[in-house]
């Protein structure tokens, strides 16, 4: 079912999921880029701030915008720009170096299951990711364990269970309003017990703004600290595409707060809003893991910079 970027699926080969998944995004900047570009032949000042729109208003970003026209001046005062045709090319190629350097490899622990956290605000999709993933590595053969640390939202425990029954990996839980560090010392202990791959642990939907439940999550790493010294050994914030410039602004206090190393992006089926994932990679320097295109598990698609910029302009 996730046998790599090129494998096939259900519904087709990922690459074609994703651009399905991306149409919405696809058309709008395909839409406001042929609007500057077409029947135009010089790359003049009026191009150049037509331009600047059509990146801002795709959420693309208002600092890799500029660093896109910074770029395009450059080559067209060296002459290296015949003329507007060339722009989409340069677009894309600088939006793929954009995310391209954010990328970095997961830590892996050496020995003992690999703790994730998995953090994010409410209705961005965090519990039903948390199920695909594991759902994702399981299918390929590894050991997962789910633990449910969201003991504040109703509902929650139920919810992640479900995935637990669905993907066929164990859960470790506790009645709604238990402390959460008590579920994530446990589960750590359960985990190395198991001998288990991964443990992903669900933690509460918090507002950035909350600053107790922000303490809360801290409180959580140093519990899961104690039982493995290095854990977690990921943190993933799930943003909601739909959400756009707020997404930015959610995972700039996120990133600050709970150390995030990775970004699941869902719901991108959903807007025109995905410019914001380059927003995201250019501002935090943080590399977006996956991208969910759908309801399904196998709609969670990894990540990749090249395909998602060759995905939005072809």
């Amino acid at each position: 079912m996730f046998s790599g970027l090129f494998g096939s699926g259900e519904g087709g080969s990922l690459l074609d999921r994703l651009k399905q998944g991306i149409e919405k995004t696809r058309s709008g900047l395909k839409e406001k880029l042929d609007d500057v570009i077409q029947g135009k032949k010089e790359i003049d000042s009026d191009v150049l701030d037509e331009l600047e729109y059509a990146l801002i208003t795709a959420d693309i970003g208002v600092r890799t915008t500029t660093e896109v026209l910074e770029t395009i001046r450059q080559r067209v005062d060296r002459k290296l720009v015949a003329d507007s045709s060339e722009l989409k090319g340069l677009i894309r190629d600088h939006l793929c170096e954009v995310m391209a350097a954010t990328d970095r490899p997961w830590h892996r622990p050496v020995e003992g299951p690999e703790v994730i956290f998995v953090v994010g605000v409410n209705g961005a999709g965090k519990t039903t990711t948390i199920g695909k993933l594991a759902t994702k590595w399981a299918g390929e053969g590894q050991s997962v364990m789910l633990c449910a640390a969201d003991t504040f939202r109703a509902a929650a425990v139920e919810q992640l269970d479900i995935w637990a029954v669905r993907s066929g990996v164990p859960i470790i839980k506790q009645n709604t309003g238990a402390d959460p560090s008590a579920v994530v010392f446990d589960a750590m202990q359960a985990a190395k017990a198991r001998n288990v791959d991964r443990l992903i642990v669900d933690t509460a939907g918090r507002l950035h703004t909350k600053e107790n439940l922000m303490a809360e999550l801290e409180k959580m790493r140093r519990t899961a600290k104690r039982v493995i010294e290095d854990a977690p050994h990921e943190v993933l914030l799930v943003l909601d595409a739909t959400t756009g410039q707020n997404g930015l602004e959610q995972a700039r206090k996120f990133t600050e707060v709970a150390g995030v190393t990775g970004i699941i992006l869902t719901k991108l089926d959903g807007t025109a809003k995905g410019g914001i994932a380059i927003a995201i990679s250019r501002e935090l320097n943080v590399p977006i893991r996956y991208v969910g295109v759908g309801e399904k598990a196998e709609d969670l698609l990894p990540f990749d910079a090249q395909q998602f910029t060759t995905s939005l302009f072809d």
